[in-house]
């Protein structure tokens, strides 16, 4: 069996990916399942690829393991791609970039949701697209990448509950599965659901972390690790 450190604090990730790859003689250790504490990274790059390597490469040379990163986020058309690289954080910056250090991630996600659909409050539905996109980088021990993916997630974003021109389909938050973005995002073609109302296998089979994590999978069954 090969083990792979997996660069991320967040348990949703780690569970979603010890999922994705249920059955390939691939084991997952997330940085909490390793004992011992390693300095974070600065995530400084202008890309989904540059934090995804920059991660992958530290955290490989510090637990000595080959460690697989990614970076996720998501792009909103109408606002000209944001929040993109800094998804995670998007509702802070600034002043305010403090106030996230004392927040529960489920807070952090609050606020972040809250700016995407007020940027987009005089958008119709039609206008509202947007996509996830995750690009993962496999660095091994050594620092060397091994292999890269990339996968996408496309949908648009709802519309908040209290929208004078909100229908039941459009209206947004919704669903208790999933984590960051996903309760306002309605999955395309149907725009129905929201990414968090999909169970864990239906959203694995069309979400951008399972369409990277599957173009990794086919990399790594073709390396020694």
């Amino acid at each position: 069996m090969s083990t792979i450190v997996l660069a991320t604090q967040n348990p949703g990730k780690v569970a979603e990916l010890r999922s994705l790859l249920s059955g390939t003689g691939i084991h997952i250790l997330g940085l909490g399942d390793i004992e011992d504490s390693f300095p974070e990274p600065e995530e400084n790059g202008d890309t989904f690829l540059d934090n995804a390597t920059i991660k992958a490469i530290a955290y490989a040379k510090a637990t000595g393991r080959p460690c697989l990163a990614d970076d996720s986020g998501l792009i909103v058309d109408a606002i000209g791609g944001r929040p993109g690289v800094i998804s995670s954080h998007y509702a802070f910056d600034g002043e305010t970039e403090g106030q996230a250090a004392g927040m529960s991630r489920q807070q952090r996600d609050d606020h972040n949701i809250d700016r995407v659909l007020s940027e987009l409050d005089e958008f119709e539905p039609s206008e509202r697209s947007a996509r996830f996109v995750c690009v993962m980088v496999l660095a091994d021990s050594d620092g060397s990448i091994l292999a890269t993916s990339e996968g996408k997630f496309e949908g648009r974003i709802g519309l908040p509950v209290d929208h004078p021109h909100v229908t039941p389909s459009d209206s947004v938050p919704r669903g208790p599965n999933g984590f960051g973005y996903d309760p306002i995002f309605l999955v395309g073609p149907d725009y129905i659901k929201t990414s968090a109302e999909l169970d864990s296998a239906a959203k694995n089979a069309v979400s951008h972390r399972g369409d990277a994590v599957r173009g990794m999978i086919e990399q790594i069954k073709t390396l020694s690790i």
